[in-house]
């Protein structure tokens, strides 16, 4: 099982730089990681951290976030991707997880799909020109009530609409969760769109295990569906991060 350290909110005991975090992940025994956004992190360092770790990037978040379904930010979404791009060079050229944006009033279901689609189309030929993938990530509407990818077959189904190698979903099994999805129902015949998936127990967003989500079942059903990458661990850790991460590995049956 690969298990990625989500360094943004893990391994807070080695400090605030994400260099230091990543170097305390990969004492803790893991070789990957992942964080968001990063215009206010330290590249140089991390990138250093991994060169002297070995330790590789899961994915972090194009930067600044700009909205897919509205026009008016399309210009500054597919900016935010190529400066995006630039930095992850330097970082192993991760995947690049993007967001959709909030709902826009009065657009109609099928334009902020079109929307979507189109700017989705462009900045994937960026990827694919830079040897990077982009992942697509539904949330929820807990977290953001007027998020407009909050379902999982929406994500796919753009997915499929953008027909880019270099465009796939993140799924995160929390998110899903919130919004009452089935984690079967939702992936079956669809896992080859999925090139991530982040975990985290539900309710409360901490170690899997917590709460009531069967993560032994989840797994068993991400097994079925041949779903075969890493699995993201970004939850908020009730204990200090080996603890933590070891209770992860347990109840993820890895």
């Amino acid at each position: 099982m690969q298990l990625s350290a989500c360094i943004e909110w893990q391994f807070a005991e080695a400090g605030d730089d994400l260099a230091d975090r990543l170097r305390a992940a990969h004492a803790a025994g893991l070789s990957l990681a992942e964080f968001h956004l990063w215009r206010d992190k330290n590249s140089d360092g991390i990138a250093a951290a991994m060169a002297d770790t070995g330790v590789k990037l899961t994915g972090i978040c194009v930067d600044p976030r700009r909205s897919i379904v509205d026009p008016v930010e399309h210009d500054e979404m597919l900016a935010a991707v190529t400066d995006t791009l630039t930095v992850a060079r330097k970082l192993g050229s991760p995947p690049l997880i993007v967001a959709s944006g909030f709902r826009v009033e009065g657009m109609s279901e099928a334009e902020h799909f079109a929307n979507a689609v189109s700017v989705l189309k462009q900045a994937a030929a960026l990827a694919e020109a830079a040897g990077v993938m982009l992942v697509l990530e539904p949330l929820n509407t807990e977290l953001f009530a007027t998020m407009y990818l909050v379902s999982t077959k929406l994500g796919l189904d753009i997915v499929e609409a953008v027909d880019s190698p270099n465009l796939r979903l993140l799924y995160d099994v929390y998110h899903s969760r919130v919004m009452g999805e089935d984690v079967r129902e939702v992936l079956a015949g669809r896992t080859h769109l999925v090139a991530h998936v982040q975990v985290a127990g539900w309710p409360g967003r901490n170690e899997p295990g917590t709460g009531d989500l069967d993560y032994a079942e989840v797994m068993r059903v991400l097994a079925d569906l041949c779903y075969t990458g890493p699995i993201g661990l970004e939850y908020f850790p009730t204990v200090d991060s080996v603890t933590s991460i070891a209770r992860a590995r347990e109840a993820l049956g890895g």
